[in-house]
């Protein structure tokens, strides 16, 4: 996949023209996270993770800590598991379903990757999986949005599902800029 076009794409169709930094690095580390621990997932079933981390985390791409301040916080029945990390996990006995030990331990990159990917592939969040909506060429973008919050804003999230998923396709049909070669570097290299 050609990573600089991807980039390119989703700057414009789902971030206004910008990415900061953290963005960056976080899609990056999504991306690799999708390469190393789950190669088999789907295009269409990346997106949907993608889009669901843009929405959970405020657009940010990075693990996030529930909005509100403290005395806000505070008056939530699962506190101090407030939400946390690229999925917002809540409630204690949840959190430890991920291997945490106290609140926090999911703005850890490596807990944060794994609990996205493991829950919404898996249906440790709420029982239903990737695979009861994206599979076999069959994609429910809006009915996904039960992997982790009933509904809420379904309709919104499939679309940032959708806008993901094109930029993957057209990465995929883009050649990496490192091997494309100018037409004078390849006469170069043959000798002319």
């Amino acid at each position: 996949m050609n990573r600089s076009y991807f980039f390119e794409r989703i700057r414009h169709a789902l971030f206004g023209g910008r990415l900061t930094p953290p963005q960056v690095d976080g899609v990056r580390r999504l991306l690799d996270y999708r390469d190393t621990h789950y190669a088999r997932m789907s295009d269409d079933q990346l997106a949907y993770v993608l889009a669901t981390i843009k929405w959970e985390t405020g657009h940010r791409m990075v693990p996030v800590r529930e909005a509100g301040g403290e005395r806000y916080l505070k008056t939530k029945k699962y506190y101090p598991w407030v939400g946390e990390g690229l999925v917002q996990v809540t409630w204690e006995e949840n959190a430890r379903k991920f291997g945490t030990t106290k609140p926090g331990d999911l703005m850890s990159w490596p807990l944060a990757l794994q609990t996205a990917f493991d829950g919404m592939s898996k249906g440790l969040f709420t029982r239903r999986k990737l695979s009861d909506y994206i599979a076999d060429g069959g994609v429910d973008y809006i009915g996904a949005r039960r992997i982790i919050n009933g509904q809420d804003h379904a309709r919104l999230i499939a679309q940032f599902a959708h806008a993901f998923r094109d930029a993957l396709k057209q990465a995929q049909q883009k050649p990496e800029a490192s091997k494309v070669l100018s037409q004078k570097e390849k006469e170069k290299s043959n000798g002319h």
